[in-house]
């Protein structure tokens, strides 16, 4: 009979939150105790993954050692014809767990490829409870929480991200829908001034940074008042830090 593959949640970032076990406050311990008990991953970064199987680890007693433990990577490099030697432990009867860098795994993951295999191959799926930072950002925006879609990147191009913005902000109105995106870190403040300078004036913008984090940042104005906070020099504390970034069209 075959194993389970678990969905198993991961935090969005490092969490330090006035003496309270950071772990504790985004991972629910019933999820912390399942983990522990797992001894084979599949996740994007090994070690990384490590590091998070070590923290489990301070306060669950785990299966195995961290050196012990099997953790198969898998990420936007890995071949698609690779993916079925990694659900082979699973067949045989082996638990495993799927573990995202940050956040929910196969939500704007690799790893959603290895769970419709997964399904296709009869292995039940398990997900388990965790944040994510795309539903997190659409609860705090004060945009449409029945009607949303997710888009991923934009592109690079600055042309071709003026067209999808613009693709994107009609269809909002049109649909009223809330249009939601990610964006490199790095290039946080580009986007930023791109949505302000792109959509109308009154089309809501909500910028959400660094969620469940000390450093949380959470806003959202029109179009207009980015525009002029961003001549201004006022923009939000988001270099380099993990941004979702929503608008909605009236």
């Amino acid at each position: 009979m075959p194993g389970i593959l678990y969905l198993i949640p991961n935090t969005l970032g490092q969490t330090e939150i006035d003496g309270v076990d950071p772990l504790a406050h985004i991972i629910p311990t019933e999820v912390q105790l399942l983990t522990a008990k797992l001894d084979y991953f599949i996740a994007e970064n090994a070690k990384t993954t490590r590091a998070f199987l070590k923290l489990i680890g301070t306060r669950n007693t785990l299966a195995k050692s961290i050196q012990e433990i099997h953790i198969a990577e898998l990420n936007v490099n890995t071949d698609a014809k690779n993916l079925p030697a990694l659900l082979e432990p699973i067949l045989v009867g082996q638990d495993a767990g799927l573990i995202s860098e940050a956040g929910v795994p196969a939500v704007a993951d690799p790893g959603a490829n290895l769970v419709r295999l997964a399904h296709a191959q009869g292995i039940q799926v398990k997900p388990l409870v965790g944040p994510s930072s795309l539903l997190l950002a659409v609860m705090a925006s004060g945009l449409s929480g029945q009607n949303f879609a997710f888009n991923g990147y934009l592109p690079i191009d600055a042309a071709a991200r003026i067209k999808r913005i613009k693709q994107l902000e009609e269809r909002s109105r049109a649909e009223k829908q809330t249009q939601f995106f990610i964006e490199t870190p790095y290039r946080n403040a580009g986007m930023l001034e791109t949505l302000a300078a792109t959509c109308n004036a009154n089309t809501l913008i909500s910028v959400a940074t660094d969620l469940t984090l000390p450093s949380e940042q959470i806003q959202t104005k029109t179009a207009a008042k980015w525009k002029a906070e961003c001549a201004s020099g006022k923009t939000p504390d988001f270099h380099k830090k993990p941004t979702v970034f929503l608008l909605l069209a009236e």
